[in-house]
């Protein structure tokens, strides 16, 4: 029978996969997980950009990097993209991964050194979903 999940039910679920998962891992990452959010504010002391990651065992993976329309080409991207990967490096991650869109900014980590790694095409309908990736060993 299947059925629409509580929360409870799902957070049954994804515990059982974390529980999984950390039994086949070397104890030294097993239970590294921790998220890593940093923002830029301005003059004001409004938030203009912030990128949201997430430490998990060897690697950090940027979930979201976004810049104010109006504070692009400012360099405030390249800001916080370089000091997560300085945090990366000093938390001993081997590589950083992300996605991103072709209306987004694939140029901008490739520029940055990241690697296109996947592509789906019409991800979403008219466009391209990148998934890419940065060694730091």
């Amino acid at each position: 029978m299947i059925s629409k999940s509580t929360e409870e039910e799902s957070k049954y679920v994804r515990t059982k996969l974390i529980e999984f998962n950390a039994s086949q891992l070397p104890d030294d990452i097993k239970n590294r997980y921790e998220e890593i959010n940093l923002n830029i504010k301005d003059e004001n002391n409004q938030i203009i950009g912030g990128v949201l990651s997430v430490l998990c065992w060897n690697w950090l993976e940027v979930d979201i990097l976004w810049i104010d329309q109006t504070q692009r080409h400012q360099g405030h991207g390249s800001k916080l993209l370089m000091e997560i990967e300085r945090i990366a490096r000093e938390k001993e991650c081997t590589f950083i991964k992300l996605n991103t869109f072709s209306f987004q900014a694939p140029n901008f980590y490739k520029k940055h050194g990241y690697q296109v790694i996947a592509i789906i095409d019409n991800a979403p309908k008219g466009h391209k979903h990148y998934y890419l990736m940065k060694e730091l060993v």
